[in-house]
């Protein structure tokens, strides 16, 4: 794997904190608190939308995430090619949630763009995308 050029945040940290999930806000908060002191730390719009449904308006989201903290990244083309492999991949393996596809375009953004997942979802990433930098809990979630 090549070295990391930042770090992706999933969205099951991001609403772990803002809910102040009891079982996982204390992780997320000291996983997030940690990649932002060790590099830049984004979310692309996928994560950002996941998120949006825990804020009334815009504003409000961009005032809990702010975008000089948490910067934007476009998903790139090559991570949708990547993300449809590895759902098909998923899916022949005897997968049979259909609302996977999200996660696997944040997975391929970040093997495309070279960054490090924080995620508390590691299995499904593991299998799906070997080699993937991740900031992931003891256990899955």
């Amino acid at each position: 794997m090549t070295e990391s050029r930042g770090f992706l945040v999933d969205s099951n940290v991001l609403l772990d904190i803002i809910t102040r999930d009891p079982v996982w806000s204390t992780w997320s908060e000291h996983a997030l608190a940690e990649a932002l002191r060790s590099g830049e730390v984004w979310v692309n719009p996928i994560v950002y939308a996941e998120v949006s449904l825990a804020f009334a308006s815009i504003s409000a989201q961009d005032a809990a995430l702010p975008p000089d903290t948490l910067r934007r990244a476009p998903v790139p083309f090559a991570a949708g090619f990547l993300a449809a492999r590895a759902h098909q991949a998923y899916r022949n393996r005897g997968g049979t949630r259909a609302t996977t596809l999200p996660d696997f375009f944040i997975g391929a953004h970040a093997v495309v763009d070279r960054l490090t997942l924080v995620t508390r979802d590691a299995r499904r990433y593991r299998t799906a995308f070997p080699g993937l930098a991740l900031v992931a809990p003891d256990r899955d979630a």
